[in-house]
């Protein structure tokens, strides 16, 4: 008897917050689930942007100071969304920059670039400018692009885009069964404020 008054005690007191955590936090379940790519062990937060778009370009600075304080068990990981074939050669950019291991150093000046200074990323001379004066050879980045990976990972961007029923960006995943739209989230302090409550929801569940 005692037993069942505890669980009745402890049900009164989690279903208000958990209703709360839902009306406070919007979210989307996918279904099905997806499968994650990275380390079993640590819980993976996916963004899916395109460097074209001014709100994915305005969520990178929030985005950064979010990302140094990722607990441990969670990784991050980024996806160009491809939705037509422009998205799909800025995909391939990405993709290019990441097999060139030159990522991390070129991923926000590129950004920069097209939001500042208007770079065209489909035209080939503006590339090869801006790719000179940013230490890249472009010779091998225009080769590298044409590869066999380049284009299957662009490929496979192509049918997250899908799997992930990802309709606009930014957007936001955790652990391939949940997704986070930047009109759900409110603001961008709000969209990352819910995937941190996503990573706790998943960490919970382990």
């Amino acid at each position: 008897m005692k037993r069942i008054l505890s669980l009745l005690l402890t049900a009164m007191v989690v279903a208000p917050v958990i209703a709360f955590a839902q009306a406070r936090y919007q979210y989307t379940e996918l279904k099905p689930a997806q499968p994650v790519e990275n380390d079993a062990k640590k819980i993976e937060v996916v963004e899916f942007f395109w460097y074209g778009c001014p709100h994915c370009y305005n969520l990178e600075p929030v985005l950064e100071t979010w990302l140094k304080k990722l607990p441990p068990d969670a990784q991050f990981r980024r996806i160009p969304a491809v939705f037509n074939e422009r998205w799909a050669h800025d995909a391939a950019i990405f993709y290019t920059f990441e097999a060139l291991g030159v990522l991390d150093r070129v991923h926000r000046p590129f950004f920069d670039a097209i939001h500042k200074d208007h770079l065209r990323t489909d035209s080939q001379p503006a590339m090869t400018e801006w790719l000179e004066k940013n230490g890249v050879e472009p010779k091998k980045f225009f080769e590298t692009m044409k590869s066999f990976s380049v284009q299957s990972k662009t490929k496979r961007a192509i049918q997250l885009t899908t799997a992930y029923k990802i309709d606009g960006t930014p957007a936001m995943a955790v652990q391939g069964r949940y997704t986070v739209s930047a009109e759900q989230g409110g603001s961008r302090e709000g969209m990352l404020d819910t995937v941190s409550y996503l990573v706790d929801l998943i960490r919970k569940g382990k």
